[in-house]
């Protein structure tokens, strides 16, 4: 049964929704996936909306860009809580579906990441579970604790070999 749902309101959305995807699935959380337009298909949106419940799905992430509507509908419709991830645009680069997600009317909130954050929002979803669930918990306090190496090892390499052979082998 998928604890997470992960919507989209355009196929274009799906490099930045995987990354959710992925971070999910590094952590063995379940998930379902799918592509609906608020807009486009208001009907089959509501549809999907109301039944995310009876799923049970526990925590939805979002992402839209421009007018960004997607994660706030989820939020006015779904009583569990919604992530968004505003797409980058080409139009504003993202600040459009930022101010559209972040700027929800009181009671419909909608907890929000940066433009582009999808491994963010897998991560804020995979914590939201994890206060019930202690076998999550555990699983992401070992991947923080892998984060903490890789700063810890690349700190190391710095000392060993300067930072001019750093920068050098950054660059290839």
């Amino acid at each position: 049964m998928a604890k997470v749902g992960i919507v989209m309101g355009s196929d274009s959305d799906m490099p930045v929704m995987a990354q959710a995807a992925d971070i999910l699935e590094k952590l063995g959380v379940d998930f379902e996936m799918t592509i609906i337009s608020a807009h486009r298909e208001p009907d089959i949106f509501f549809q999907y909306a109301k039944s995310l419940e009876e799923k049970g799905v526990k925590v939805v992430i979002a992402g839209a860009g421009k007018a960004a509507h997607l994660p706030g509908m989820c939020a006015a419709l779904v009583p569990m809580p919604v992530i968004g991830i505003p797409m980058k645009t080409s139009d504003l680069g993202g600040v459009d579906s930022l101010y559209s997600i972040v700027q929800m009317p009181s009671g419909i909130p909608v907890a929000t990441v940066a433009i582009n954050g999808g491994t963010n929002a897998g991560i804020l979803a995979a914590k939201i579970l994890a206060a019930s669930d202690p076998e999550l918990l555990g699983r992401l306090k070992a991947y923080s604790e892998s984060l903490k190496n890789d700063v810890v090892k690349k700190a190391g390499k710095l000392d060993e070999i300067g930072y001019r052979e750093y920068l050098e082998q950054m660059k290839k």
